[in-house]
């Protein structure tokens, strides 16, 4: 959680990282043990009451009724109180590429993950579920056992610079709702290489900020209709290939390696650029994080 923060709300100490939206406010939320689903249920719904706009959810449990049966609800409740709610989309793209909840919930923004060169990462789970990507390889974050910096790989991370993404648009245009928010991050998106979206390993495309912050990009268009859910009731996207079928891996990684953002730049810079221009953010944060691995930089 500590981490997520960070790269959410970090602000420099010495010669440390920033994060993207310096001047957010950050609400931690701890959901876990014996009862994890019902408690993330109730942190979610505690989290809209106490007026979080953007929340973050850096953690994915295995689908199962139980999840859906304790989570949709809690979801549907955020969405109305005007939240706007990112989950990572799993890591496990590059193995069983099972689902997880809550990003495959009908609400929640499923993210995925891309490396430096703006191609998706191995380990990112895809499917219908993901509706954006943002970096989430080798991100500067937190060490827990020495102030020293490491770097980490995940959807998690992803998840954390989307959910900064949107708390500087959010920021910049305070009378937006959650569904203007989230639609100028789909039209303004980098989108894959063929044109074609959504695409089940970059959704809509790759989050760049700076389009709606500097290039004035990205119609917010009607406030009470939530973009995501209405092109997923009106488009039939591809169906990602489940666990166990006979797909060859190597036409599976050229199906990966396809799916780059087409404008051509480095994402990394540019959100950053965003960051250090528009890091007034007034949102707050429900960060639920399960970490994928972490480097320690000598």
């Amino acid at each position: 959680g500590t981490s997520m923060a960070l790269i959410i709300a970090g602000r420099r100490s010495g010669e440390g990282p920033w994060g993207l939206a310096p001047g957010s406010k950050i609400l931690p939320l701890k959901s876990g043990g014996a009862y994890g689903i019902a408690n993330m249920a109730k942190a979610i719904r505690y989290a809209a009451d106490q007026g979080a706009k953007v929340i973050n959810i850096s953690r994915g449990r295995p689908v199962a009724k139980e999840a859906e049966v304790e989570l949709q609800p809690a979801i549907d409740y955020a969405n109305r109180k005007g939240s706007l709610i990112f989950a990572s989309a799993g890591n496990d793209g590059d193995a069983s590429n099972a689902p997880a909840y809550p990003a495959s919930l009908p609400g929640a923004v499923g993210i995925g993950a891309v490396d430096k060169s703006l191609k998706v990462a191995n380990f990112s789970t895809y499917g219908p579920q993901v509706a954006l990507a943002a970096p989430g390889v080798g991100i500067p974050t937190r060490c827990t056992t020495a102030l020293r910096y490491c770097v980490e790989d995940g959807t998690s991370d992803a998840t954390a610079i989307a959910s900064a993404s949107a708390a500087l648009i959010w920021s910049a245009h305070p009378t937006w709702t959650n569904n203007q928010v989230l639609r100028v991050l789909m039209e303004t998106a980098g989108k894959p290489e063929d044109g074609k979206v959504p695409s089940q390993y970059l959704g809509y495309g790759i989050v760049r900020p700076r389009k709606v912050l500097l290039d004035k990009e990205g119609d917010p268009g009607p406030a009470d209709v939530n973009p995501l859910l209405a092109a997923r009731s009106t488009a039939s996207p591809s169906k990602a290939p489940q666990s166990g079928s006979n797909d060859d891996s190597a036409g599976k990684t050229q199906n990966r390696s396809s799916q780059t953002e087409n404008s051509g730049s480095n994402v990394w810079p540019i959100i950053v650029a965003a960051g250090a221009v528009a890091g007034v953010a007034i949102v707050g944060g429900l960060v639920i994080t399960r970490r994928r691995r972490t480097q320690i930089k000598s």
